[in-house]
């Protein structure tokens, strides 16, 4: 039987202004403009609704000094997708940009990798450095979870749904997991932090927040082969996501764009 078919929507909800000397591990000979933005995902089908990280709120944006755009939730909301109604949620890794607004889905199973939760609550974070990128909310959020049976682990690679994969490749974290979904064009990786931009996969390059680079660099021949192309890979921070790919209605231009449709720009 053929998998189902499902949507997708990146959903913008934050931006922030950088040089591309920030982005790339040696830094960059260019040092030009390069921005980051920042997105949650919906898939959407087979008669269920799924949500890709949670973002961060406009505290933790006035804390950090990013530009908060709109709650991710109101992103989602703008799609039909009610966040109290949310099922599931996947969370890619646990860094606060990620896996913010535990207010947010007050009914969802959260799917994350046995070594981020790992990760986020032993002895790494005891180093100043792997830590800063944590919101101990976020982390103590997750623990109560555990507690409230609400979290539902992962070790290494699953299957959750018929067309719907979770694939752990660590790198960027020690249990980063990215999302291979089933569409009308084939297989799309939402890749996370797996590759920040477009540029950090395509020129083996890794963004410079790293647990392990080896790791990184097999993250991105990973991600490669689970794609149906490398057109079909979505990276985690990108703004040229928005730029090539259609948005879903002219009223969402913008706010949200549909990444199982074929893109509009190369």
């Amino acid at each position: 039987m053929a998998a189902p078919q499902y949507e997708i929507y990146a959903v913008k909800y934050a931006h922030h202004d950088r040089s591309s000397r920030d982005n790339f591990v040696g830094g960059d000979s260019h040092d030009v403009p390069m921005p980051l933005d920042y997105f949650v995902w919906a898939i959407r089908g087979n008669g269920r609704t799924w949500v890709v990280d949670t973002g961060f709120s406009a505290e933790v944006a006035r804390q950090r000094g990013r530009e908060f755009i709109r709650c991710p939730g109101q992103g989602l909301s703008l799609l039909g997708i009610d966040p109290e109604s949310v099922g599931d949620v996947i969370i890619s890794h646990m860094h606060y940009d990620h896996a913010g607004n535990a207010q947010l889905f007050k009914r969802a199973r959260y799917h994350l990798q046995d070594r981020e939760m790992q990760f986020a609550t032993g002895r790494c974070m005891c180093f100043k450095p792997m830590r800063f990128p944590f919101d101990v909310n976020d982390v103590k959020a997750m623990v109560d979870r555990v507690f409230e049976d609400r979290v539902c682990f992962h070790d290494g690679d699953e299957e959750i749904a018929p067309g719907l994969t979770l694939h752990r490749v660590g790198g960027h974290t020690m249990g980063l997991q990215v999302v291979r979904v089933h569409t009308r064009r084939g297989w799309v990786v939402l890749a996370s932090d797996a590759s920040h931009f477009y540029a950090n996969i395509e020129t083996d390059r890794p963004f410079p927040l790293i647990y392990n680079q080896a790791d990184m660099h097999e993250a991105y021949r990973r991600v490669y082969s689970l794609a149906s192309s490398p057109a079909h890979v979505i990276p985690g921070h990108d703004p040229l996501v928005m730029k090539r790919y259609p948005a879903p209605s002219e009223a969402l231009r913008g706010v949200a764009v549909r990444l199982d449709a074929d893109p509009i720009a190369a």
